[in-house]
């Protein structure tokens, strides 16, 4: 009797250590749910107003160095063999200045045969004219008859036309013999040769090729979204690898955007003495001016999903994430070029730790870095 009374004394001391253990570890589970539900309805962070301001912004762009004008330079006349080349690539040339000479000894003999002619022209003219001025006067006083008057005149206007033509043979070898000095049409440097001494020019071949005034510029490609705020004469700064600290004005904006690549064409002028030559990459930072921007601090862009974006705090605290296209930075501020407006709350120190959704606490940045977990507060 003793030993069943032992016996049902344990079970019921077991039963009961086993109901005491059990609410134990259901009180402990319903009190990490409610604390995690705390945090999450509770999270702290700190916020801020995106604001508009006017904020100096530039715009960088690339692309090759290329001449202002290029001025091909050839012959006009051929067959003639070059008998001096009086200049090289990189000689800067006044305008008129000889180039090339051609050899011209067929053509000297040329126009003093003509010459000849010319004079042969005159004297038969002048004979003709006299004659026909003794047949008026003869025909005047009636010694000579109406055809031998008409004979007359004939013979004077055909005196005429072959001193004409004579006349314009001659002018047409002078002019040829003016093309065998071939002289800069304008003022520049000489970017490139194929003509040499001995070589037999053709009509209208290629001989030099000129950067008219040595103007060189910058064919800067600019993205179609910053396109819109270049214009003619702003300054520029251009640096490249081979030079740096050359600057330039905008000079034009082309009007066409390439349809694959979406950029547009800025030329822009380069100050004598930058150092770069045509073919040459350089990278251009543009003034646009002081431009409307909206701006957020810029602890509060985060990325997600490898893009970036701001949290922005709606109704009822609920954090939401906006994706934005960021711009420049101005010290602690970032220039958001898209995806959110001015005058909206977005979550400063804290949207690192964020979700969707998340519910949050706005409080100052001081008690946000009092209440931040430990080993969180200098992330």
């Amino acid at each position: 009797m003793a030993n069943i009374l032992r016996n049902s004394l344990a079970g019921l001391a077991m039963v009961t250590l086993g109901l005491t253990l059990a609410a134990c570890g259901g009180g402990g589970d319903e009190k990490e749910s409610a604390a995690a539900a705390a945090r999450k309805a509770g999270q702290t962070v700190t916020a801020a107003t995106s604001s508009l301001i006017n904020q100096p912004r530039t715009v960088t762009a690339s692309g090759s160095v290329s001449a202002w004008e290029e001025v091909p330079v050839g012959a006009e006349t051929g067959g003639l063999t070059a008998i001096g080349v009086y200049v090289d690539e990189g000689s800067y040339v006044r305008q008129g200045q000889l180039l090339v000479k051609l050899n011209d000894d067929v053509l000297q003999a040329q126009l003093r045969q003509q010459q000849a002619g010319v004079a042969s022209a005159e004297a038969n003219a002048a004979r003709e004219d006299a004659a026909l001025a003794r047949a008026e006067e003869l025909r005047g006083r009636g010694f000579l008859s109406q055809a031998s008057l008409d004979t007359a005149i004939a013979n004077q206007r055909s005196a005429r036309a072959q001193l004409s033509s004579a006349q314009a043979a001659l002018s047409e070898t002078r002019t040829r013999l003016d093309q065998t000095s071939i002289r800069a049409p304008v003022a520049g440097m000489i970017s490139s040769r194929s003509v040499t001494r001995g070589q037999i020019v053709q009509p209208g071949s290629e001989l030099f090729r000129m950067v008219r005034d040595g103007r060189l510029e910058l064919d800067a490609e600019i993205p179609e979204a910053e396109l819109r705020l270049v214009r003619a004469g702003m300054s520029a700064t251009i640096v490249s690898d081979q030079a740096s600290g050359a600057t330039g004005r905008v000079r034009i904006v082309t009007p066409e955007v390439n349809a694959q690549t979406r950029l547009g064409i800025a030329r822009i002028s380069l100050a004598p003495g930058s150092g770069l030559r045509p073919g040459m990459f350089a990278r251009a930072t543009i003034d646009v001016g002081s431009q409307p921007a909206v701006v957020v601090p810029s602890d509060a862009v985060v990325f997600r999903e490898g893009k970036a974006g701001v949290y922005t705090i709606g109704a009822r605290n609920a954090a939401r994430f906006n994706p934005v296209t960021t711009g420049a930075r101005n010290g602690t501020l970032i220039q958001i070029v898209s995806g959110l407006e001015a005058n909206q709350r977005v979550v400063v120190q804290g949207a690192g730790f964020l979700g969707e959704g998340d519910v949050v606490t706005v409080v100052p940045a001081r008690a946000a870095a009092a209440a931040a977990p430990a080993g969180t507060a200098g992330q």
